[in-house]
């Protein structure tokens, strides 16, 4: 049975005083057409104690447009990348998305035919890890869920029910392709996109960059600054395997 959602003024008298406030109710199309404009609100939890349990018809019942339905529902952000590996940059950018959003969802994709840093699951357990203890330190804010997809950012945004997709800018550099990527998915997929500018101290921090490094036997503990210290640990190990995929990574970037 087809239901409908519908914003309903209603007016009671609890307790011997006025009150006028707004609903929220489904009734499916027969309930719709039997009520017309009137139908009664059963009202059986209150929040507030001053407020007792009663039923009540509502006054009037008003239709909802797109633009409100939008507006009442749960606000998503989707952070979607590689991350290979997480960064402070990263957290940075979570971080301050989570005072703006009601839930984000980090998405770490997957590309088979991608030589990583680390494997797919370990970036998983990483990022679920430092994540789980940034949340930790302030559970006022939205939470924060670590996810895994294949395929197209967009399509598991979209299948995820987020409303936008959060990026973060370092530089103007970023801020060119992002804005180009953005444009794009607005008019393929409908899916807008929010920027957020990481903080000074990340303005330089790269992954790729960090890779780079770590393939080349330089020493990331001086990278701590941008790194969390269970990236420095993990990175570390793979560089005392000589079997790691690690070591294929390496170029130095003066040499071409």
């Amino acid at each position: 049975m087809a239901r409908i959602l519908f914003i309903g003024r209603l007016e009671v008298r609890p307790m011997g005083r006025k009150l006028v406030c707004c609903v929220v109710q489904t009734l499916s199309m027969e309930e719709k057409e039997k009520n017309k404009t009137t139908t009664t609100l059963e009202y059986k939890y209150p929040q507030s104690k001053c407020l007792p349990p009663f039923s009540s018809p509502i006054v009037t019942i008003i239709p909802i447009s797109t633009y409100n339905y939008v507006r009442m529902k749960e606000h998503i952000a989707i952070y979607a990348g590689s991350f290979d590996p997480i960064t402070s940059g990263h957290l940075d950018v979570i971080a301050r998305a989570r005072g703006m959003f009601d839930r984000i969802i980090v998405g770490i994709g997957h590309n088979p035919n991608k030589v990583s840093l680390f494997p797919f699951d370990e970036r998983v357990e990483i990022a679920t890890t430092l994540i789980d203890e940034l949340v930790a330190k302030n559970t006022n804010l939205a939470p924060v869920s670590v996810e895994q997809y294949g395929g197209l950012t967009v399509d598991f945004a979209k299948n995820s029910g987020g409303s936008a997709l959060l990026r973060g800018i370092r530089n103007v550099t970023d801020l060119a392709m992002e804005t180009q990527l953005a444009i794009t998915n607005r008019q393929v997929a409908d899916m807008e996109t929010v920027f957020i500018v990481t903080g000074e101290a990340y303005a330089f921090t790269s992954s790729s960059l960090i890779r780079q490094i770590a393939a080349l036997g330089g020493n990331v503990e001086r990278l701590d600054s941008i790194i969390p210290p269970l990236v420095i640990s993990r990175i570390k190990k793979l560089q005392e395997d000589p079997t790691s995929s690690l070591h294929s990574l390496g170029r130095d970037a003066h040499m071409e």
